[in-house]
């Protein structure tokens, strides 16, 4: 008998026929529904499939289990370490488990992401992911929370990287404790005068970062002048464009610059060494996440030391605990790491 296919890929009817039982059976058996099936004929559909050589339809396997094996992650910017590092925990955790990720970059966009979040409910994954911080402006998270809401109330689970300023589980980055704790040491180290290269206005973890900085500053009684708070994109040009503005501005009276993360404080030491500025002779400089990708450069960096592959870690552990609930709220807090690029000011 000839068992060649004439055309096209074998189907779930097929593998039901040659195991011998409904096809409801096998699609239960190859789907992963919660329903159970005999083991004899789980066995021949098995075996069935092999002989067929049948994958799984992923949208019948959504279906019988009422999700898939996959988790969505949207990310701000996936080209940037900190989002890449964050990614890299989930993923590793993900695969322990069993399941696939899925990734999308927003590119920054409050549209994109929303637009995001509904193309990814469409797929029905076990938990959507969003790492990335919130925006001033509460009213821009209104379409989106009630994206994740209607999410949510089909069967699936968020977990926000992010402020917990959406009802829905966040993995809390302590950003202005962090920035605060990175002054206090600077200022033991001697440093009484700073400028911050702050970031978008608009953005919360931006900005939490600044205040918390210049408060520590302000309360060791060296408060930091409104022109020493320069604006920036929260990019490695961004932060060359911002130290360049700072610099027009004078460097004379300022020891240390603080770049909200170390993507802009990696583009600040770039301008700086361009305009001949010595590094740390000249200035010190600081920054924020100990992402990997500058922790070679010289000087050797400041920063706040964040647990960044442990942090999409705790984002899945989150998102696949039951017993978790949308009020849940988990702490990351930063370690200060003072390096080269900060080095001990003697005074006199």
């Amino acid at each position: 008998m000839n068992t060649e296919r004439a055309s096209g890929a074998p189907t779930l009817e097929e593998v039901a026929r040659v195991a011998g039982v409904s096809l409801a059976t096998a699609s239960r058996a190859l789907n992963g529904s919660s329903r159970k099936v005999n083991p004899e004929y789980r066995e021949r559909v098995l075996a069935a499939a092999r002989t067929l050589d049948y994958s799984p339809n992923l949208a019948a396997q959504a279906v019988a289990k009422g999700g898939t094996s996959t988790v969505a992650l949207v990310v701000a910017d996936i080209s940037d370490p900190y989002f890449s590092s964050i990614a890299s925990g989930v993923m590793r955790a993900a695969e322990e488990r069993g399941l696939i990720v899925t990734i999308g970059s927003t590119e920054r966009r409050r549209a994109r992401e929303t637009a995001m979040v509904r193309m990814f409910r469409g797929q029905r994954p076990r938990s959507i992911i969003l790492v990335g911080s919130r925006w001033a402006a509460l009213g821009s998270d209104r379409e989106l929370g009630d994206e994740l809401k209607a999410y949510e109330k089909a069967g699936g689970r968020v977990t926000m990287v992010s402020q917990p300023q959406l009802p829905f589980r966040t993995i809390d980055i302590r950003n202005r404790e962090g920035a605060a704790a990175l002054a206090g040491q600077l200022i033991k180290h001697g440093y009484r005068s700073a400028a911050i290269l702050t970031g978008p206005g608009d953005l919360n973890t931006a900005r939490e970062r600044a205040e918390g900085f210049a408060a520590a500053f302000a309360e060791h009684g060296h408060p930091i002048d409104d022109r020493w708070l320069v604006t920036g994109d929260f990019t490695r040009d961004g932060g060359f464009l911002a130290a360049a503005e700072l610099r027009r501005r004078g460097l004379g009276e300022v020891e240390l610059i603080f770049a909200v993360n170390d993507i802009m404080a990696g583009g600040a030491m770039a301008y700086l060494r361009s305009a001949g500025v010595r590094l740390p002779e000249d200035v010190a400089v600081a920054g924020f996440d100990d992402i990997y990708s500058l922790r070679d450069i010289t000087p050797a960096l400041t920063t706040v030391s964040l647990p960044l592959e442990l942090i999409g870690r705790r984002a899945i552990e989150c998102a696949l605990d039951d017993e978790q609930n949308g009020d849940t709220r988990v702490p990351i807090y930063g370690v200060p790491v003072l390096r080269e690029s900060s080095p001990l000011i003697v005074r006199a």
